[in-house]
């Protein structure tokens, strides 16, 4: 347990910057007039700062040649990304930090659920059982909980 400690910090450190970038992204819509747009923005701007990053690491680039090794679907992550961050921008004005946030969550979860049980895109299956059943039951609860006003 100890020793997932810095990934727990991680984690909730992660957590932290949802909301947050959903707040600044939605701000920055007002300007752009487009949550495309502004999303783009987001992007390049975290793009950059990985590439400068990668650089003062010195992360060696793998080759080319053996990208085709790999499934054709890792190359998707960068979509889903997109699509949240431009869902963020539409949501965090219409909705409140904790509703979104707490309806985000409950899409995580329930598509972990189904990644876990069938191992699929890398994940070790982790069968759905009674207790992440309730858990999940929880979470939605919660989610209606924090949506009621």
């Amino acid at each position: 347990m100890n020793s997932q400690l810095p990934y727990f910090a991680l984690a909730i450190a992660a957590g932290f910057c949802l909301p947050t970038q959903a707040g600044i992204n939605s701000r920055l819509n007002l300007w752009t007039q487009s949550p495309i747009l502004a999303a783009a923005i987001s992007f390049a701007v975290g793009t950059a700062a990985l590439v400068i990053y990668a650089v003062v690491l010195r992360v060696p680039v793998p080759s080319l040649s053996g990208a085709g090794q790999h499934p054709w679907w890792v190359w998707s992550g960068g979509f889903l990304g997109a699509f949240l961050v431009a869902a963020t921008v539409v949501l965090a004005p219409r909705l409140s930090a904790g509703t979104m946030v707490a309806l985000i969550i409950a899409g995580q979860m329930l598509t972990s659920i189904v990644l876990d049980h069938f191992g699929l895109v890398g994940y070790p299956v982790h069968a759905v059982n009674g207790l992440r059943i309730v858990g999940v039951a929880l979470l939605v609860g919660g989610v209606v909980l924090i949506s009621t006003n």
